[in-house]
C-alpha cells in the first residue's frame, strides 16, 4: 500500500513538530544552565566579598537568616559569612546528595571567576 500525499505531509509535519520541540527543550536547558552558572558565580563573588568587607558580610548574614525555605537555611547551620569553604565541599562529603567533586568544581570556578572579575 502506498502512502498518499496527505499521509506523507502529515508525517513530515509530525517530524518537523518533534524537531521544533527538541530545539525548544535544548534552548530551555541551556537557559537553565546559564542561570545556574550565573548564580554560582555571583554567590562565590558575594562570599569572597563578605570575607573582606563587613557590610557585605552583614548583608549575607541577613540573606541567610531570611531564606524562606528551612532546607536552604539548614545548609548554612554553623556557617558565618567570611568562613572558608571546607576542602571536600561538605562535612559529610556530599552536597545535597550530589558528588562532592562536582560541588568543588563549581566552587573553584566561582572563586576563579570572582577573582578575575576583581582584576586579581
Amino acid at each position: 500500500m502506498t502512502e498518499t500525499e496527505l499521509e506523507r505531509a502529515e508525517k513530515r509535519y509530525a517530524q518537523a513538530k518533534a524537531r521544533l520541540q527538541a530545539l525548544r527543550n535544548r534552548a530551555a536547558t541551556e537557559a537553565r544552565k546559564l542561570d545556574t552558572r550565573r548564580k554560582v558565580i555571583l554567590g562565590g563573588a558575594l562570599v569572597d566579598l563578605a570575607a573582606r568587607d563587613q557590610h557585605a558580610a552583614a548583608m549575607l548574614d541577613r540573606l541567610v537568616r531570611n531564606l524562606p525555605r528551612e532546607q536552604d537555611r539548614k545548609a548554612f547551620v554553623g556557617w558565618k559569612p567570611g568562613d572558608a569553604l571546607p576542602e571536600d565541599g561538605a562535612a559529610d562529603g556530599s552536597i545535597d546528595g550530589a558528588d562532592a567533586s562536582a560541588g568543588e568544581a563549581d566552587t573553584d570556578s566561582a572563586a576563579a571567576l570572582a577573582s578575575s572579575a576583581r582584576g586579581a
